[in-house]
């Protein structure tokens, strides 16, 4: 079964706010499953549009997972913490075999 990454492009408003996603977030997406492989380091656009302000990639063991996690209670309430607090895309995308 491939593995699946989760990428969020995440531009923060309101980081004080943004802080209390942070206390639940990353901890909830480890629980779930997940491996944090990049949190917001840098990054430069070679193509297309300028990058976020934090790019995240976790790496899951299965797409299944990553959904999953994504789903959960304990993510939702990391969710919660965030809204209105930053604008986020995320992608979940199959890895190779």
């Amino acid at each position: 079964m491939p593995k699946a990454y989760w990428i969020a492009r995440v531009n923060v408003s309101d980081p004080q706010a943004y802080a209390g996603y942070m206390a639940l977030g990353p901890a909830a997406l480890i629980a779930g499953g997940g491996t944090l492989l990049s949190r917001g380091g840098r990054s430069v656009a070679l193509e297309g549009p300028e990058p976020s302000e934090r790019t995240v990639v976790i790496e899951f063991p299965s797409m299944e997972a990553a959904q999953a996690c994504h789903d959960s209670p304990a993510y939702r309430a990391a969710r919660e913490k965030r809204h209105g607090a930053a604008e986020v895309e995320i992608l979940i995308v199959e890895g190779l075999d």
